[in-house]
């Protein structure tokens, strides 16, 4: 037998082997090198804290009196106003997203009444080519500011390709209306048609069991209809007839040469009689006072406010509306009223800006009160509405202003609808205008089902119940007549509870609240007449009276708004996103409007679709007040289109 060798054995390198570093160097290397990142990530991490907050402290410091030179002020309302904007997502103009900007009201017709008395604002420019609307009592506010600067001898020179019903209520106000030659503009009149959602939601097997309270209560019809009701039809006539005669007497009034009956009646008529040209006719008509492109427009600014020979045909000095708002910023002498702004859609639970939460406000009143430095309550309200808990909520929370003995005083916005009304209940007393849209007393609750939906792919469902409302309300089988009766029947108690806080509020009877209720929605001047207001009024006359309550005088207290300061990315993504938004933009002509709305009636669809899925509360909200106001859908309903085009591959 052959011996095999035995195999050759080569030992292990030892911790001494000069081919392997010893452990402990390895650990002495990884460690220096992980103290080099972090000192690199710590490095990183402070140069960009210095660069946010650089660019923080350049886009918020106010400009001092002498960093603003003569010129025109420039008002470009390239969206619309609101009483409060939404909070933009943060960095969203920095990644090249577009975004519709929102005016607040107040700090519009703020820079207007400064620039009346400011000698260095030798014209004022009105620049409507893209505005996105307004309610009517806002429009009617910001017309009368601009009438204030007419009146005062200073010019004001209004320009838009083709303006909109609610362009041209501001631009009568100018002393000279510019049109381009190759737009023009037709008035439409309020009103159109809205979109009802039966036949689809047939079609998807989706049943849509709605429990509500109110004859003329019509924000549920879209899913419950092909069609509007007659009562709701009469109401919404009754509503519009009202706001349209105002529109067309303050028009009148600011603009008496402007024939504007004859494009109410033939416009067809009119416009043929010069040969289609929509902007010849507008001239002729008196409804503008000049033909001209931008160029020419700017030509005739520079006449007044002077212009740079460096610079392009058609430049003028101007100043732009973000710097003037922050070198006119609110007064803060004198004793403090608090005003609480309820805006948007009053929802459960916290949001931003621009929406009507329920703790976030009732928070923001009671961290107010505990200050101790407020004289007395101002409660602005511009909301059609929602969540009838967060409404109880909000009225909960202003009460404890009437407790602390503070006069309350609301004044009512664009809007003061359904939850808007409920918590606008504590006031002593309630402003409003003559445009403001009110009412809509009454309350409803919808809760889609999907069994139909799943029958028709095969799936059904079953189980165990141990009582009679196990399980419900449930989404896949179907509400039972016994869940149907005792949720009509909460919706009942909670319009007898939205009754009886009118009646005690408005000092009337229960019967005569159900009467004028019924979720009938009304203009503020029909509201004064049957006592759901008590006065006509702006912000600033509820202000005022709530300082007289409070046994001050007027000229010496200030506005301290009790609402949340948006954050430090919020504000840098809000100031990106108005950097350049005073630039000339082409609004386009009436063709171009059409297919804006083409886009927004896309928005409007979705966002009640997603509504009519994740609503999920009882509901005390107004559908005819989204026919008047701003033509812009809101921020969620248009991301959530844009993120629904880009799914489908658009």
């Amino acid at each position: 037998m052959t011996d095999t060798a035995a195999p050759s054995y080569t030992p292990a390198p030892s911790y001494t082997d000069p081919a392997r570093p010893p452990r402990r160097k390895w650990r002495l290397v990884r460690g220096v090198w992980k103290l080099l990142v972090a000192i690199k990530d710590g490095l990183v991490l402070l140069a960009m804290l210095l660069f946010f907050g650089l660019i923080f402290a350049a886009l918020n410091a106010r400009p001092g009196t002498k960093a603003i030179k003569d010129g025109a002020l420039v008002l470009d309302l390239n969206g619309s106003i609101v009483e409060q904007p939404e909070e933009q997502a943060a960095f969203a103009a920095l990644s090249g997203q577009s975004t519709t900007r929102q005016f607040r009201l107040r700090d519009v017709v703020r820079a207007i009444d400064t620039a009346r008395t400011d000698g260095r604002v030798k014209v004022l420019v009105l620049d409507l080519d893209s505005f996105g609307g307004a309610y009517p009592a806002a429009l009617g506010e910001v017309g009368d500011a601009l009438a204030r600067v007419r009146a005062s001898g200073k010019p004001v020179l209004a320009y838009a390709t083709a303006y909109t019903d609610g362009g041209y209520r501001l631009a009568a106000n100018a002393s000279e209306v510019w049109v381009n030659p190759m737009g023009g503009t037709i008035f439409m009149g309020p009103g159109g048609n809205q979109l009802y959602y039966k036949g689809l939601i047939d079609k998807l097997g989706v049943n849509a069991h709605v429990y509500r309270v109110g004859r003329y209560k019509s924000f549920v019809e879209p899913y419950t209809r092909a069609d509007q009701s007659e009562d709701a039809k009469a109401a919404s006539t009754a509503l519009y007839g009202t706001l349209f005669s105002q529109w067309r007497e303050a028009v009148a009034k600011a603009r008496p040469k402007a024939q504007i009956a004859q494009f109410m009646t033939a416009p067809d008529k009119v416009i043929i009689a010069a040969n289609g040209n929509i902007a010849e006719a507008n001239l002729r008509a008196g409804i503008v006072d000049k033909l001209g492109d931008r160029i020419a427009f700017g030509r005739r600014v520079a006449e007044i406010a002077g212009s740079d020979d460096k610079k392009p045909a058609g430049n003028y000095a101007s100043i732009t509306y973000d710097t003037w708002v922050k070198a006119n910023p609110l007064p803060t002498g004198g004793d403090s009223i608090g005003v609480l702004t309820i805006a948007g859609e009053i929802v459960d639970g916290e949001s931003g800006p621009g929406k009507a939460a329920g703790k976030t406000i009732e928070k923001a009143v009671l961290d107010g009160l505990a200050k101790k430095t407020l004289k007395a309550l101002v409660v602005r309200v511009d909301s059609p509405g929602g969540s009838v808990l967060a409404s109880e909520q909000i009225r909960l929370a202003i009460l404890e202003a009437k407790r602390q003995k503070l006069p309350v005083v609301v004044s009512m916005g664009g809007l003061a609808a359904s939850g808007g009304y409920w918590v606008s209940t504590p006031a002593d007393v309630i402003f409003a205008e003559p445009g403001t849209i009110t009412g809509s007393i009454g309350i409803f609750g919808v809760v889609p089902t999907f069994e139909n939906a799943l029958a028709k792919i095969g799936v059904t469902s079953d189980g165990v119940k141990t009582t009679p409302l196990s399980g419900q309300p449930d989404i896949t089988g179907g509400t039972t007549p016994m869940f149907d009766a005792i949720a009509q029947a909460g919706i009942e108690n909670g319009y007898r509870a939205f009754v009886s806080r009118v009646a005690a509020s408005r000092k009337m009877t229960p019967a005569r609240v159900d009467e004028i209720g019924q979720g009938r929605v009304w203009d503020g001047g029909t509201a004064r007449q049957i006592g759901l207001v008590d006065r006509f009024g702006t912000l600033k006359d509820a202000i005022d009276e709530a300082a007289k309550r409070a046994k001050l005088d007027p000229a010496k207290v200030h506005a301290e708004y009790l609402e949340k300061k948006p954050g430090f990315l919020a504000t840098i993504a809000q100031d990106f996103g108005n950097d350049g938004s005073d630039d000339d933009a082409g609004g386009g002509d009436a063709f171009a409007h059409v297919a804006a709305d083409r886009r927004q009636m896309l928005a409007r669809a979705v966002g009640d679709m997603k509504r009519l899925a994740t609503s999920g509360s009882v509901q005390a909200r107004c559908l005819e007040c989204g026919g008047m106001g701003p033509t812009t859908a809101g921020f969620s309903d248009a991301k959530l289109l844009d993120l629904l085009l880009a799914r489908i591959g658009f």
